[in-house]
């Protein structure tokens, strides 16, 4: 009986995860208007090496921006041959005092390396601890973010930043939490939020009349 447990938990933790793939690779055609989750694969013998390239990753992104930072992404959208491979990656750079503000990768676990500077960072578990788990990154450092926690980096210094983080997911997707909150289109109503942050209904309004920018691109 124990033996007949066992082999059903065990089936259950295969059957919960994602499918690998079942061909060497499913390259993105993006040009199908059929709709399933992910990409329809392109014919194989029309494949060749740039289904499977970008190039820019060396370049600083710009980060004139209100929050002072900028990601790079690298993922199916970029390289269609991601498509099934459930990994993807982005460069970030943070100016002086720049920040990636506190956001959540709905599909994917984040592994991060410092490559240049310093970066202050940290995730938030999950209710009812809501324990802040935090560190100071050098260069070279690498700090992980399970996935769907609320995470953020902020650099300290009056240099540039630059790290580089793997995903894994092919689109791991990106909530920023201020943006989604206070910018979402229509707005939420301000009494619900005034509620919700146990705060008067007019700072809900000034928040919701600002311009909250994306830095991904």
């Amino acid at each position: 009986m124990l033996m007949v447990v066992l082999f059903g938990m065990v089936s259950s933790a295969v059957f919960a995860s994602d499918p690998g793939p079942l061909q060497d690779f499913c390259v993105a055609d993006k040009a199908s208007q059929v709709l399933v989750n992910g990409f329809v694969c392109k014919n194989p013998m029309k494949v060749d090496a740039d289904d499977f390239f970008f190039s820019g990753v060396n370049k600083p992104g710009n980060t004139n921006n209100k929050v002072g930072s900028n990601v790079t992404t690298v993922n199916v959208n970029q390289i269609g041959g991601l498509n099934t491979l459930g990994i993807s990656l982005v460069r970030i750079d943070y100016a002086p005092y720049g920040q990636n503000p506190p956001h959540t990768h709905p599909r994917a676990t984040e592994i991060l390396t410092v490559i240049e500077g310093t970066l202050h960072v940290g995730f938030v578990t999950s209710n009812p601890e809501n324990r802040l788990i935090f560190k100071v990154l050098n260069a070279g450092d690498v700090f992980v973010f399970p996935v769907g926690l609320i995470h953020f980096q902020f650099n300290p210094r009056h240099e540039n930043a630059v790290a580089i983080a793997a995903l894994s997911s092919q689109n791991p997707g990106v909530i920023t939490i201020a943006n989604a909150v206070f910018g979402s289109n229509p707005k939420i109503d301000g009494g619900i939020l005034a509620k919700a942050f146990q705060v008067d209904k007019k700072v809900i309004d000034y928040l919701q009349s600002q311009f909250w920018e994306d830095n991904n691109n």
